[in-house]
């Protein structure tokens, strides 16, 4: 692992979902940028000593010159924006397989050179977009592929927050301090850090791209340097319309991540405040129930599901299923064998691109007066 050291909370979600399903153990790491915070956080996680290291530089140059059964076989980095691309292009390069936390990369451009890098050296390479873990969500995007709901015809997607809603950069808020700053999470705030996810799902769930988009983006927040609130009207590929929200000034909110579909016969509703519940909405007859764990879900909700019917899943087994799903990929691999469809269905840098442009686009729609831009990739 590089990042995730000491406080911070993105690295341990990453630790946890890596050992639910038992298919990875942490041997190596380089949790901060600050030796003393790298070698404690390993030794709190009861790492060998010779296998905690100051640098991530450090890290892989050694890594790569042990035998290979005992080397590292995968690299998650969980470091802030400004930090992604770099590691990630020196792991891939040095024959790792890559889990990178989102967005992808610091700018649009490092997102195209990562995709050429993959491509050049033939690693696996999973990008964590949390919420397309959730069994619900993948039975979402199952029955819009069926065609069960008709042509999609509108698309809402939201993602409410309100930590936000102080000036946190002037409390010595660690997670707030990095991710309002422009040298560290990019051109965007709100929109790189939770528009994105929703971003995502959107295009997940519907099977459809946005080719244009209008933007308004505020800093509500006085002095805040970066985005924290807005909207965005989208254009999809078979001219469906959609509305993005995402803003972290909503007082009292948490992350209840929620989106709305409608087809020609039908939609489909689904929040994480209710995740194990999927609703379908039917134009001439009444809304059915869907459930996680019931058994006439599809093999893709079933496969990302863990405990019988009516016991809770929540965020961190949909990070979960990333991890799992990667790892099947990977030892299918090594075997040379054919993975299963169920266990590609993970983010990749795809996602990360079209994240990437999603933000840029966002801010420059948001700056211009032009408003609607096309979407380009």
């Amino acid at each position: 692992m590089i990042g995730g050291g000491q406080g911070a909370f993105i690295g341990a979600v990453h630790r946890i979902a890596a050992r639910m399903d038992d298919e990875y153990t942490l041997v190596c790491g380089a949790f901060s940028s600050d030796p003393d915070k790298s070698r404690a956080t390993g030794n709190l996680l009861g790492l060998a000593a010779d296998r905690i290291y100051d640098t991530y530089q450090q890290m892989i140059h050694t890594e790569v010159r042990l035998p290979e059964n005992e080397r590292v076989q995968v690299i998650s980095i969980v470091t802030p924006n400004h930090l992604h691309f770099e590691p990630a292009k020196l792991a891939l390069e040095s024959g790792f397989h890559v889990i990178l936390d989102k967005p992808a990369t610091f700018t649009f451009e490092e997102a195209r050179l990562l995709k050429e890098i993959i491509e050049r050296t033939g690693k696996l390479f999973c990008l964590t977009h949390t919420y397309t873990g959730y069994p619900m969500l993948k039975e979402a995007r199952q029955i819009v592929a069926s065609g069960r709901l008709g042509e999609i015809r509108k698309v809402y997607v939201e993602y409410p927050q309100g930590w936000l809603s102080r000036f946190e950069e002037g409390r010595d808020n660690k997670q707030a301090l990095w991710r309002t700053d422009p040298a560290k999470s990019g051109v965007a705030g709100a929109m790189g850090d939770i528009g994105s996810h929703a971003f995502n799902l959107a295009e997940y769930v519907s099977h459809l791209q946005v080719v244009s988009i209008c933007a308004d983006i505020n800093k509500v927040v006085s002095g805040r340097q970066l985005d924290d609130d807005g909207a965005v009207l989208m254009k999809f590929s078979n001219g469906a319309s959609g509305v993005l929200i995402a803003t972290q000034v909503a007082a009292g909110e948490e992350n209840n991540i929620r989106i709305r579909l409608y087809g020609k016969q039908g939609g489909l509703d689904w929040q994480q405040n209710d995740a194990n519940t999927l609703l379908l909405k039917w134009l001439d007859k009444p809304t059915e129930i869907l459930r996680t764990g019931a058994s006439y879900l599809s093999s893709y909700a079933l496969h990302n599901s863990r405990t019988p019917a009516g016991h809770p899943e929540g965020y961190l087994e949909a990070f979960a299923n990333l991890y799992r799903n990667f790892a099947l990929t990977i030892r299918a691999q090594l075997m040379q064998e054919k993975p299963q469809k169920e266990w590609l269905d993970y983010p990749g840098i795809e996602e990360g691109i079209r994240g990437m442009a999603f933000i840029e686009h966002v801010i420059a729609s948001g700056q211009s007066e032009t408003k609607w831009l096309e979407f380009n990739v």
